[in-house]
């Protein structure tokens, strides 16, 4: 429980000013059992941000950071791909994020849509979905941008939903 409440802390970070965790854990979000494969509604769009996503792995975290050369918090990644590869401003902070575009259920999502995460008080980590239940994200202080899983273990239970951007 400890170490789940020091990561929960940890993800707080990711683009704003860290929140207090609840112990009470939120409703969860059914995933698919099988993640279909949803062609995005622009293609050559989406394929810009996964490509710039999948180049980013390895990129240090850092709170705050925005750009390859200083390091990525979950937001400012988010932004840096889509500003980068899409002339795109987005939101700041991941609770902005989750507010932007048209939500979509798990079953709906395609590559460039944004996932959202958190617990039932506040969103608090947001990352970019690649396809068949992946995603790209900067998790935490002291890791690097990297490709996760949305049914792995923490992040099942964190999962909040996902807005597709790119319409």
């Amino acid at each position: 429980m400890a170490a789940a409440l020091a990561l929960a802390v940890l993800l707080a970070g990711c683009g704003a000013a860290p929140k207090a965790v609840r112990a009470s854990a939120p409703a969860r979000i059914a995933l698919p059992a099988v993640w279909p494969s949803v062609p995005p509604e622009q293609p050559d769009a989406a394929n810009a941000v996964l490509m710039r996503a999948l180049s980013l792995v390895g990129t240090p975290y850092r709170y705050g950071g925005n750009t390859p050369e200083t390091g990525f918090d979950c937001s400012g990644l988010v932004g840096y791909v889509y500003g980068d590869m899409l002339a795109r401003a987005l939101p700041r902070n991941s609770g902005e994020l989750a507010r932007t575009g048209a939500g979509i259920g798990p079953e709906r999502m395609a590559t460039g849509d944004l996932v959202i995460f958190g617990d039932a008080a506040a969103v608090s980590h947001v990352g970019i979905y690649v396809g068949e239940g992946r995603f790209v994200h900067a998790p935490s202080s002291g890791g690097t941008v990297r490709l996760d899983r949305i049914d792995g273990p923490y992040w099942r239970d964190h999962f909040r939903g996902a807005r597709r951007i790119l319409r």
